[in-house]
């Protein structure tokens, strides 16, 4: 298959590949360059649209149930599969090629992950952390995670999400927003939690995400080894240094604090919506310092990211949401692509049109380095060489 009279956007440098065609094979970019297509090949004609990588979504809850308090930690894992493969279907539809989940019930993600490489459904990649770790009355509670205490607790539940499968741990290390009068200053794990959990982590190649809200669980995470920090509420000037100087990757789900009318359409209790407008200006300095630091900045919303929120998919709000807190053009499509790409370990894989990158493409009519609002407009999506919507 090609696809031609393209401008590709390259993600790396930010510059334009214009006039170029596109070869693909096996889902694979196999060349770019200005050469006709053979006789015969399947072509697909750009008309001169600008071709982007497929958007990789890093903070995701595809088993999620709105409002929090109606979960069911008991509930029928064939119920949490079929709500996680429709949440998942629609981020497809929405240009979302990869997904990082950062907790799920009944560790859905992980089998819907084998599902699709068995060809049973069609969703995005998916990267999983199967449960997250929860101390038993932390911020985890009740929302069915794994629940654990002391350094053998959270080694070995660290260690029977691996087993299962899990490309990753998530652990909470400090409160949330989720409940009535939780903050998200409150700490909730001690060194040795922290350090059994990063030591299974570890052991088997991979790294620890942390729901992370202020400074002193933050930098506390820092010195155990954790390397990716989800929302950052409330932190300081030092803490963003700090972050950068330890190459971690934040994902500041700035949509968590600024999407009320979504939260109100989907049954939000009032204590959670108070919370997020209350730390929401909070929460918006802080990534400001955070992108000031230089840090590795990638696109997660803590929703189910084919979701609308104000017409458009939480992805692309989360988005414009960075790229109005302080990102670049470039560097707002990074945090879907190429940033996004390095945190999850693909950088030689995902993240970039280029041969041998898997062919995750979307068309866009403007260039988004000018015009990021040509996000809103996808005309086409591929995944692995597939069209998905033409």
């Amino acid at each position: 298959m090609w696809i031609t009279n393209c401008n590709i956007v390259d993600t790396t440098n930010g510059e334009i590949l214009h006039n170029k065609s596109i070869e693909i094979e096996n889902g694979l970019i196999r060349n770019i360059s200005t050469e006709t297509p053979k006789i015969n090949a399947s072509v697909i004609d750009a008309g001169g649209k600008y071709i982007v990588p497929g958007i990789i979504s890093c903070h995701t809850h595809l088993s999620v149930v709105f409002p929090f308090s109606d979960t069911d930690e008991n509930e029928n894992p064939a119920i949490t599969a079929f709500r996680a493969a429709n949440r998942a279907q629609q981020a497809l539809a929405s240009g979302i090629t990869t997904i990082r989940c950062v907790h799920e019930q009944n560790k859905v993600d992980l089998f819907l992950k084998a599902a699709i490489r068995r060809g049973w459904a069609k969703a995005p990649r998916i990267f999983g952390a199967g449960r997250a770790l929860s101390t038993p009355n932390g911020h985890g509670a009740g929302s069915a995670c794994s629940y654990a205490e002391g350094f053998e607790g959270f080694y070995q539940a660290a260690l029977d999400e691996l087993n299962a499968g899990a490309d990753h741990i998530k652990i909470f290390i400090n409160g949330g927003l989720a409940r009535a009068g939780e903050t998200p200053d409150q700490a909730e794990m001690t060194d040795d939690e922290i350090a059994g959990t990063v030591k299974a982590a570890t052991e088997h190649g991979t790294y620890v995400v942390a729901h992370s809200g202020e400074n002193k669980a933050i930098m506390q995470a820092l010195r155990q080894g954790v390397r990716s920090f989800e929302h950052i509420y409330n932190i300081n000037d030092d803490t963003a240094n700090a972050l950068a100087a330890a190459k971690a990757f934040v994902t500041p789900t700035l949509c968590v604090t600024r999407s009320e009318s979504w939260m109100r359409a989907n049954h939000f209790e009032e204590p959670s919506i108070q919370n997020a407008l209350r730390v929401s200006e909070q929460h918006l300095e802080s990534v400001k310092k955070a992108i000031k630091a230089k840090n590795q900045m990638v696109n997660g919303t803590d929703y189910p990211p084919g979701d609308l929120v104000d017409g458009i998919p939480a992805a692309l709000h989360e988005m414009y949401l960075m790229f109005n807190a302080g990102l670049s053009p470039l560097q707002a499509i990074q945090s879907i692509s190429l940033t996004a790409a390095k945190l999850i370990r693909q950088e030689k894989f995902l993240g970039q049109v280029a041969p041998g990158f898997a062919a995750d493409l979307l068309t866009l009519s403007d260039n988004p380095l000018t015009d990021l609002d040509s996000y809103r407009d996808i005309s086409m999506i591929m995944k692995d060489g597939e069209i998905i919507r033409s």
